[in-house]
């Protein structure tokens, strides 16, 4: 009992610390600490039994797996985004696209940009690096609220894309190794699940914001915003050329390389910008310093988040609220998308979830009957809904590392669209499903 108290004030009040802003490399380590002691958790590993955690040990693994898994990425995604932005290249693709589709179209733009980024398999944590620049001279252009931003990113990137089928992130990939399925599993269901995800999100975004326009809102320019000025641009043409490398070599070293293929197309994307844009861009020292703290930043603030998780999940109370999720009655794929849904909210990760929830229910209900492929999908979406919830690396990278928002201002409009509509979609699957 002591354990599920600790564990779930430990998550309460790390969602409380974020949504005020506190430091997460302060924040998280704190929250960490007290699921460990409720737990009976060792602090050191000199202290701890044999085979027994540690609170260092489950921290310090949890946030050092991650940064040695993502370091590159997030430092290659974030000079990439710089050099788009200092080149130009951002603002000339954003002006195209508002000739073409008009500025009121600024917010579907940017959700196209991130559907297409990752549906070429460019990790949603690296995706809004790359969008960024040209959301917000879209937004600018448009004159869109900020606030918005981070919704529009996480739309575009971690709802009707990222467990879809066919797409290439890793949340549609992790349930082939324990069902034997493919990523097009469950496509019948999928599409149209897709479809009313998109329709949906959609309609609702524009809404909160016609409201937030009425209500006097504006597109907010800040000192640090790169400085809207006539100024010489690459032509459109040349600027999309960075993003077509990056998303060509991803789509190309995917089925080979997986994750590490990003490593050489964000690689790929920032020597075409060289290339191409050199000219535009000025003193090179400027983006890359300034890409590299940024990466820095999103990293360090993502990789606390997720030694909260490496230590809240080896806590007696999450593996006995695991056991108990994963062993509820009733038609199987509602069983597995609460159970699924719940740890993936627990653990604040998508894939996570998954990773704790498939080897337990796999086995069980492929054993039952259930549909190898009715199962992936529904797991599938399943990660995609509370893995929202304030303290999730992709949430708290997207709000506060680079598009510089408050949470009170920003978080209802992504968790409505990254975990409600998500939530809708999945609600949408299991009926359809059990037709």
């Amino acid at each position: 009992m002591l354990s599920l108290f600790g564990l779930l004030l430990g998550l309460a009040l790390l969602i409380a610390l974020t949504m005020r802003g506190v430091e997460l490399l302060i924040a998280a380590p704190v929250c960490a600490l007290l699921v460990a002691l409720t737990s009976s958790m060792a602090m050191f590993p000199q202290l701890a039994g044999p085979g027994a955690p540690s609170f260092t040990d489950a921290y310090m693994s949890g946030f050092s797996g991650f940064v040695t898994s993502w370091f590159f990425m997030f430092l290659l995604g974030s000079l990439f985004g710089k050099f788009m932005e200092a080149s130009g290249a951002a603002d000339s693709v954003a002006q195209w696209i508002v000739r073409r589709l008009g500025a009121r179209h600024a917010v579907l733009a940017v959700v196209l940009a991130c559907a297409v980024l990752t549906f070429g398999g460019i990790s949603v944590f690296v995706v809004a690096f790359g969008v960024y620049p040209m959301a917000l001279s879209l937004f600018r252009a448009g004159d869109v609220p900020r606030r918005f931003l981070p919704g529009a990113l996480a739309f575009g990137s971690v709802t009707f894309t990222m467990t879809t089928a066919g797409s290439p992130e890793i949340q549609n990939w992790i349930p082939i190794q324990y069902l034997g399925t493919s990523p097009w599993a469950g496509w019948q269901v999928s599409l149209p699940v897709a479809a009313f995800m998109f329709l949906t999100g959609h309609w609702w975004l524009k809404r909160m914001i016609s409201r937030a326009v009425a209500g006097g809102e504006r597109f907010e320019a800040r000192a640090d915003d790169p400085v809207d000025e006539v100024r010489d641009l690459p032509s459109a043409a040349t600027s999309v050329l960075p993003l077509v490398a990056v998303l060509g070599l991803s789509f190309l070293l995917h089925d080979v390389l997986r994750e590490s293929a990003l490593i050489i197309a964000l690689s790929g994307g920032i020597a075409t910008s060289l290339v191409l844009h050199r000219r535009f861009i000025g003193a090179l020292h400027v983006p890359v310093a300034a890409g590299a703290l940024g990466a820095l930043i999103a990293i360090a603030n993502t990789a606390a988040v997720v030694g909260f998780g490496g230590v809240a999940k080896l806590s007696p109370a999450f593996q006995e609220a695991v056991a108990w999720i994963t062993s509820m009655p009733g038609n199987p794929l509602v069983g597995a998308a609460i159970a699924v849904t719940l740890i993936a909210g627990l653990a604040g990760s998508a894939s996570g979830g998954q990773a704790i929830a498939l080897p337990i229910l796999a086995p069980l209900y492929l054993a039952q009957g259930v549909s190898p492929d009715a199962l992936h999908r529904v797991v599938a979406i399943a990660s995609g809904g509370l893995d929202s919830l304030p303290h999730n690396g992709y949430v708290v990278t997207t709000i506060r590392a680079i598009c510089r928002e408050q949470y009170s201002r920003a978080y209802p409009a992504l968790a409505a669209m990254s975990a409600i509509v998500p939530l809708a979609g999945l609600a949408l699957a299991v009926l359809l499903f059990s037709l």
